[in-house]
Parts: C-alpha cells; structure tokens; sequence
C-alpha cells in the first residue's frame, strides 16, 4: 500500500491536531519550552509491530529525532525497544498518546491478522484472511495497512474499488441476479463485480448472471460446502471467488478454510481490535537545549 508521504503526513497531523486541541496547558504548565530528553517506546506484550513508518513520519514532522528499532511485520517481544524518540520535551508529551494509539491500534490489527494467516498458512491452506470497511472513520488507511503487515488482505478501501453488492441493494433492485445484471450493463468493465447471497439456492444464479465474486453472508460450514460444489460441479470452481464472511471465530477459520472458500473476511479484525500494550518512557537524564 503505497500512500505519498506528505498525504500521510498531513492525516497524521489532523489526527495529532484533533488531540492537542489549543495546546498542551500540562506540557506547558509543567515543562520548560526548550527541555530536550530522550524517550523509548516499548513493547509490554509480544505480538507484530506496525506504524512504525506511520510514527516516524508523525515524530520527524514535529521536528524530533526517531530511531526504529524494529520494522513493520517483525514479531516482537514483551520490553523489546521499538523506537528511540529524542528532542524537545515538550512536543515528545503531547504527541505520545496519539503516537500510542497508532502503534498499539496498528500492531494490534497486525498480530490478530497474523495469528490467522499463520494457521491457515501451517495447514496446508490458501485460504486468504481480509479485513472489512468496518473501520473507524478517519482510520481506514492505517487499519487496512495494518492488515496488509500482518499478511492479510485489505479487501475494498473505498467505494470506488469494486462493485459489492449487498443486501440492501438487492432488496431495492429485486434479486442478486438481477442486480448482477444491472451492475454489468452500467460500470466499466474494469471494476470487478461481487454480490452477497443470504441463501446457497442463489449461489448459481449469481455466477451464472457473471459475478466475479460471491460473499456467503452468515454461511454454517455445511452450507459453504454446498455452495463450493455446486460452483465446482457447474465448472465456476476457477472462475468465481467465493468469499465467507459474517460471524466467523478464529477458532473456526480452518473449517470454512476446508470447505474451500478463497476468502475469509473478519470485520473485528478492525472494528473491535485488542490493541497492543505499548508504552513510551522519558528518560530521567534531560538538558536545556542551547
């Protein structure tokens, strides 16, 4: 996911803006304005680690000097130094907590995608793990990122990617395979077309109807298994991307995985992540700044 820096920088600095408000009143009620110390940010549990670029970017915006001592997707462990952060106090206080957000968001999505790509990947299985739109406004890029670091798939970013038609579309057009139809008569022929279906009887006519891809929504492992070979037995087996998704524990992705699905997409790998325990610790030794 290649994203310019100065974009990036800019999103970092509305988010950084959005936590400082008018200013720091306890940075600048407590510590001199050209204190310079040192600090270390460091991990409290191990997992995967992720924004670091992101966080590098955000301190050396603010004029501060940044050490990574870890890159994006290494594994890491509890009290293990992720970066080195040095220069004025008073900038280092009011960018930590947003500095620990992104991190502990970031590598938290990144471990949780890891775990499950690991698991498939040491079964003997190609099933691919995605993400969901399901993502806190204003964070999709840092949490689909996230994803990607931790051997995912980012699945749709935007609107504009792809055509995923869902069940409320579907209720206003008429049926699945209609709305297929309808989509392939009015977007270019670019855009890829996947359509959701509540029921293994419509699985057919949407590939029929030439989806690119069908999400089983809310499909028991049984069900997938019918729908996989009914694609199979009617020669879509290569042709249509077959999709789970909805309610899916990690303890059942090797099921779905199994019943031969080539997607699993989880939402809570971004809308209910356990973030990583991170911390940033100033150094007791701290001079005036010439």
């Amino acid at each position: 996911m290649f994203v310019p820096r100065r974009i990036r920088e800019e999103k970092l600095r509305q988010i950084l803006a959005d936590d400082v408000g008018l200013g720091d009143v306890t940075a600048q009620a407590l510590i001199p304005p050209n204190l310079v110390v040192n600090a270390v940010v460091m991990a409290k549990e191990d997992g995967v680690a992720a924004g670091i670029e992101e966080v590098t970017i955000l301190v050396e915006y603010l004029g501060l000097k940044c050490k990574a001592k870890v890159a994006d997707g290494d594994a890491v462990k509890n009290k293990q130094v992720l970066m080195e952060i040095s220069g004025n106090a008073q900038a280092i206080l009011s960018a930590e907590r947003t500095v620990l957000n992104l991190l502990s968001r970031m590598s938290g999505i990144a471990t949780a995608t890891r775990t499950l790509t690991e698991k498939i990947k040491k079964a003997g299985f190609k099933t691919k793990i995605a993400a969901t739109r399901k993502s806190a406004p204003g964070l999709v890029y840092f949490d689909k990122k996230a994803v990607v670091i931790g051997g995912g798939d980012p699945h749709r970013l935007h609107l504009d990617d792809m055509v995923l038609i869902k069940d409320n579309h579907v209720v206003i057009v008429g049926s699945p395979e209609a709305a297929v139809k309808k989509a392939k008569a009015n977007v270019s022929f670019a855009k890829k077309i996947e359509v959701e279906v509540t029921k293994v009887s419509d699985v057919l006519k949407v590939a029929l109807a030439g989806a690119d891809a069908i999400m089983l929504d809310n499909f028991s492992v049984e069900q997938v298994k019918k729908a996989a070979d009914l694609l199979n037995k009617a020669g879509f087996s290569s042709k249509v991307v077959l999709e789970a998704s909805g309610g899916i524990e990690a303890e059942d992705v090797l099921d779905y995985a199994a019943a031969k699905v080539d997607i699993i997409s989880i939402g809570r790998l971004t809308n209910s992540v356990k973030a990583l325990d991170i911390s940033l610790e100033i150094a007791k030794e701290a001079k005036e700044a010439f």
